[in-house]
């Protein structure tokens, strides 16, 4: 019986781990170790984000930042540079300050408790449960977006996980299925079973039930639907907005192409990265420079961006040269919030994947 009294399917975990080391994905490169710094970075990567695009990405952040310590002491400008193309920003600013949390609060080296993970800046329950248990071997049960998948169809769980007492009640149900004494690796093969099962067998839409190792175990299954599972009310509503960005040029004092760039607020969308001047409307575009700057304007054309919140089109409105050597005065903004940046060094700064190709151009 589950700590939320409700029975349990008898032989889960035992199915699953057994499963995981004979069919489970292995070697990805942060598998097979127990350094915390490199499973924390792992999960706060794969958060939101596909393995396939954070391949490429996980080993160039542990070549520039090979530690806690080195990480901590970089600029956050040069981790966001690095970041760039992730998306989801909030968690580059957030492992620079838990990093620096580490060092500063802990020694340099991660707690061991998954509660006391769940303090540090940008790791939540489910991301402190899975570095607890594939580090340091804690009998906890995560809980990120595949897994309760995974459990509620397992469990034929309909309960609204848009509210809280339902997610509560899962919690406690999922702990309820970590093995009961796990030893030697047995924390970490569960663990990365729950990952593997909801991310290659259990998908959202068609899940591979003839292929489950616990199907003969699965409610949703045997009620005809799995898919009716997880149940949650609460639809995302999504807005549209539609973005001026003017991408001013110049050749620098050095001969070099330069493109002004300003940094964007520390809340809100891109935030902290650098990108070309944003508008509401074409119009607050073109008078923000001078008449005579506003007729060699050059409309490109525009682009659809998905965000989790917000459908942006964005256009593009080139000006190819700046008429003088000083800073771009548009209209009430603060020419100190921008810079010019040499295009050939670009990768130095966090820029927003869509305008990446505007500015190399």
């Amino acid at each position: 019986m589950s700590p939320a009294g409700r029975p349990l399917p008898a032989g889960f975990a035992e199915a699953l781990i057994g499963w995981q080391r004979r069919d489970g994905r292995h070697g990805l490169p942060w598998q097979g170790t127990r350094d915390p710094y490199r499973v924390w970075l792992s999960e706060i990567m794969l958060q939101q984000t596909q393995v396939s695009t954070v391949l490429s990405y996980y080993p160039r952040f542990l070549e520039r930042f090979p530690d806690v310590s080195a990480l901590a002491a970089a600029p956050v400008d040069d981790v966001m540079a690095l970041w760039s193309g992730l998306g989801y920003y909030t968690r580059a600013r957030n492992l620079h300050r838990c990093a620096q949390d580490v060092v500063a609060k802990w020694n340099g080296q991660f707690p061991r408790a998954s509660g006391d993970l769940a303090t540090l800046p940008g790791i939540g329950a489910s991301t402190a449960a899975a570095i607890a248990a594939f580090c340091f071997g804690e009998r906890i049960s995560i809980l990120d977006g595949n897994v309760r998948r995974v459990l509620t169809r397992l469990l034929a769980f309909d309960q609204d996980l848009a509210q809280a007492a339902p997610q509560r009640a899962l919690w406690d149900l999922a702990q309820g299925l970590v093995p009961a004494e796990p030893a030697g690796d047995d924390m970490a093969a569960y663990t990365q079973g729950l990952m593997d099962l909801g991310a290659t067998v259990c998908t959202r839409s068609r899940p591979a039930c003839a292929l489950c190792p616990v199907n003969d175990l699965c409610e949703g299954r045997r009620g005809g639907d799995p898919t009716r599972f997880p149940v949650r009310t609460r639809k995302l509503v999504r807005r549209f907005e539609a973005w001026w960005l003017l991408l001013v040029e110049r050749s620098g004092p050095d001969g070099h192409a330069e493109v002004w760039l300003e940094k964007r607020p520390e809340q809100g969308i891109w935030a902290g990265l650098y990108c070309p001047p944003v508008f509401d409307s074409r119009d607050a575009l073109s008078a923000a420079i001078s008449p005579d700057c506003a007729a060699r304007l050059e409309d490109g054309e525009a682009v659809a961006h998905a965000l989790t919140h917000r459908e942006l089109r964005l256009h593009p409105v080139r000006l190819p040269s700046w008429p003088d050597a000083g800073l771009p005065t548009l209209g009430d903004r603060a020419a100190e919030d921008g810079r010019w940046v040499r295009r050939d060094q670009l990768s130095s700064v966090g820029l927003p994947a869509p305008v990446r190709p505007w500015l190399a151009a």
